[in-house]
């Protein structure tokens, strides 16, 4: 499965750690988040990379060159920031499949491998990964109301009033359907070409979205204070994987 990653954005809120590079090439327990990422999908079995670069996309290209760890990669150039539905659209002649989507400056450490598996089945035209925040803070991202059967009714972008505290993550799979439906967004208030739109016109075309309810952490490294908790929590997974004794029953992974 082919795997996208979105990776243009300027990372205005993360300076001065952004005046010299990209978001994605940001170290966080001593390298790129990018490269997080790479290794997350790598582990996914992803067969391609397809990386969509913008804001100093020099630094990126030059770092990794036309292959990770085997895999090749394939860069697309998002020359305005339009939104991530006007990202994906960058990739659309090269996806005749099912693929993943993955936001560049997000770090995972969750069962991403559960949405895989869900979309493989068949029944889904899309899944994705979602998690419970408190809900004075969901308004603050894409925010999912699902049914009893888990599938995704309806996605809002920021609304005032949430329907629930159910918000969208930074990784996705879908079927090739996706892009007909990014070409049809319409600018949002903010005059971006939203996912969430994107993913809204699927649903009320009759497509089945599934959410698959986040068993780990995920950080958004937005600011500089992310970075640090994002550090903070991969070495607290080092220590605890490594330097802790494993005792019979007991995971001793850390997860």
């Amino acid at each position: 499965m082919k795997a996208v990653v979105l990776a243009a954005g300027e990372g205005t809120r993360l300076r001065p750690l952004t005046e010299d590079k990209p978001k994605g090439m940001v170290e966080v327990a001593g390298k790129p988040i990018l490269t997080h990422c790479f290794e997350q999908l790598a582990g996914l079995g992803a067969d391609e990379l397809l990386v969509v670069v913008g804001y100093r996309k020099e630094a990126i290209i030059e770092h990794y060159g036309d292959e990770f760890e085997g895999i090749p990669i394939t860069y697309s150039h998002q020359r305005e920031q339009s939104g991530l539905a006007h990202a994906l659209l960058t990739v659309e002649e090269h996806i005749d499949d099912d693929f993943m989507l993955m936001l560049g400056d997000n770090i995972f450490r969750a069962n991403l491998e559960d949405v895989i598996n869900r979309q493989r089945e068949d029944r889904a035209d899309a899944a994705f990964l979602v998690e419970e925040v408190p809900w004075e803070d969901a308004a603050r991202y894409g925010v999912c109301d699902t049914n009893k059967y888990g599938e995704i009714v309806e996605v809002v972008e920021k609304p005032e009033e949430p329907p629930s505290n159910l918000v969208m993550t930074g990784f996705y799979t879908f079927t090739p359907a996706i892009f007909h439906a990014c070409h049809l967004v319409q600018p949002s208030n903010r005059g971006e070409y939203e996912i969430s739109d994107a993913i809204d016109l699927l649903i009320h075309s009759g497509r089945t979205i599934d959410a698959i309810r986040m068993d780990g952490w995920r950080i958004d490294v937005g600011y500089p204070e992310d970075r640090e908790e994002a550090e903070r929590r991969i070495e607290g997974d080092v220590v605890t994987a490594e330097d802790e004794p494993a005792t019979a029953g007991t995971d001793a992974s850390g997860e």
